[in-house]
């Protein structure tokens, strides 16, 4: 036990959560932190608040683990908002740690630099919990049980706010254990209600979300055991290898998954919020019978009507539920079947409205290893093949902008390249989405780490552009000015790919992938041509 400042006490705090890495941007009102951080673990200088949260946020999924970001006070930590609402939306395990002014002028509203009105409050609303540290005393207190409410499941950004001089004063540095989690508790007539409901039905299909991350031995024995149908939302994928035959996979608005749907007598949804872009905002038809199983107390009934409902924990339940009876008998001859053919079927129909473009994810798939982290930005060959056809084995690997936002992806595909330098990683970004935060190309070019950003590149937003296009109206806001990539990439040291063609995918993916540092890859898609069904989102359009 020793006297030491802020920092020293942050750095011991993230040592006992296995944190190694932290994403910021020094200030001077986040001094003592960062120079502690750089001193005894790695601090990466990313160039943007948001940033740091994101890259934060990838680190997290990609360990299983906590993130952890450093940024300053009042439009520092405004910056940082929006990617805190992403971590919030997703459930991620982030530790947001952000300067504050000098204790004695909180709140005094005199305009002290770096000061923001009611930065608390404003933290509150984007992130799972927030506090003060309002002394010495209390900071490890403070900062061990935001680590744990971080860490809860389901989980979420715990923000700190530190006025400056309590980082500077003397702290008491002591070894704690990790505070544990409270685990949840089944109530015995939920689970006898849910269990004589899956016995009885005789089509049942599985509908897994993000709750079953950590479920996913237990979830591919139900499936197995059940013979039953899995589709999953996009937060859901991995959990299941989407090899798994019976896995039809992030495909619940196609119309052969619809079918599916609507001809089964039961529905089992894992951890799942149903989102508007995923059920075809909430248009589709499924089972009355319906058992739903979810950590939040509100969930069930929230979108669907739940004619069963479970608050506990994914894995915990189907571990129970396995462990009950004998669940495989009462499915119909030929449902497993249905299975199997709806995996296909719907493959098969996207495939062929990709046209050459599901060569780009073959070529993806082939070139990185099944344990890469494929991040995706919002674009259209994300939203199109990479949340669907390109196949994912690991949950961990499947890391996406849950609440939608454009340009995080490189964000998070750097702290997830971070976290792990002995397997690559792809970002999967849009031109468009590339230029919300373009200086982080830096960020890649500086680190270092093995990790190819793919750049598609149409000139602008091509999704809005594609709306736009099939609702007949005039095209505006959606063209944008595209830098010589090749250019950028020779001005910051990076290695540049051009795919012009389907057939170059391929060899251009498996080179950048042989460089083991980081690359460009632009894929000119001028060049390489459109897809045959131009892709749109599942949204509504009002008055449309």
């Amino acid at each position: 036990m020793s006297e030491k400042n802020g920092g020293d006490l942050l750095v011991q705090v993230l040592r006992e959560a296995g944190v190694d890495t932290v994403f910021g941007i020094v200030s001077v009102h986040n001094l003592p932190l960062v120079e502690a951080v750089c001193r005894e673990l790695r601090f990466v200088p990313v160039r943007h608040e948001a940033t740091a949260v994101s890259a934060a946020d990838g680190y997290a999924r990609a360990t299983g683990g906590l993130g952890c970001a450093l940024t300053s006070t009042g439009t520092g930590a405004g910056n940082a908002a929006g990617s805190l609402i992403e971590s919030l939306s997703a459930g991620t395990s982030v530790l947001h740690i952000t300067g504050q002014v000098e204790s004695q002028y909180l709140g005094s509203g005199r305009g002290f630099i770096h000061e923001t009105k009611d930065q608390l409050s404003m933290l509150r609303a984007v992130s799972a919990s927030a506090e003060t540290i309002l002394d010495a005393d209390s900071a490890g207190k403070v900062l061990r049980e935001s680590v744990a409410r971080a860490l809860a499941v389901p989980g979420g950004p715990a923000s700190v706010e530190w006025p400056i001089d309590l980082q500077y004063a003397a702290h008491t540095v002591d070894v704690a254990e990790p505070i544990a989690a409270v685990p949840s508790v089944l109530v015995a007539e939920q689970m006898e209600a849910a269990r004589e409901a899956i016995l009885a039905a005789r089509r049942p299909v599985i509908w897994a979300g993000g709750g079953v991350a950590r479920a996913g031995a237990e979830l591919t024995a139900l499936v197995e055991q059940l013979g039953a149908p899995l589709i999953s939302s996009n937060s859901g994928r991995g959990a299941v290898r989407e090899d798994h035959p019976l896995c039809v996979g992030n495909y619940a608005t196609s119309p052969v998954a619809r079918a599916l749907l609507a001809d089964a007598d039961l529905l089992i949804s894992l951890g799942t919020h149903f989102r508007s872009n995923e059920t075809g905002d909430y248009a589709i038809t499924v089972p009355d019978a319906h058992v739903q199983i979810d950590l939040d107390p509100a969930a069930p009934g929230r979108v669907y009507s739940a004619s069963v409902g479970v608050v506990g924990e994914i894995g915990q339940f189907v571990k129970a539920l396995l462990e009950s009876d004998s669940l495989g008998d009462a499915v119909e001859d030929g449902w497993t079947d249905r299975a199997r053919a709806t995996r296909d079927e719907v493959r098969a129909k996207q495939r062929a409205g990709l046209g050459d473009h599901a060569v780009l994810s073959d070529a993806v798939r082939e070139a990185f290893p099944e344990g890469s982290v494929i991040a995706r930005d919002v674009t259209i060959a994300s939203s199109s093949w990479g949340n669907r056809l390109l196949p994912m084995f690991d949950p961990r690997s499947n890391i996406f902008p849950r609440g939608g936002g454009i340009g995080q992806g490189l964000g998070m595909a750097i702290g997830a390249a971070l976290a792990d330098e002995t397997r690559p990683t792809l970002a999967l970004v849009g031109d468009g989405g590339l230029a919300v935060h373009f200086g982080e190309i830096l960020t890649m070019a500086q680190e270092k780490p093995w990790m190819v950003l793919l750049v598609f590149n149409d000139g602008g937003y091509g999704v809005l552009r594609n709306m736009q296009q099939s609702s007949g109206s005039d095209e505006y806001a959606v063209d944008l000015l595209t830098p010589d990539f090749a250019l950028v990439a020779a001005s910051i040291g990076v290695p540049h790919l051009m795919i012009r063609n389907a057939d170059e995918a391929h060899r251009v993916m498996k080179e950048a992938v042989q460089l083991q540092a980081p690359v460009i890859v632009e894929v000119d898609l001028a060049s390489y041509g459109p897809m045959p069904t131009p892709f749109t989102p599942p949204v509504t359009v009002p008055g449309k």
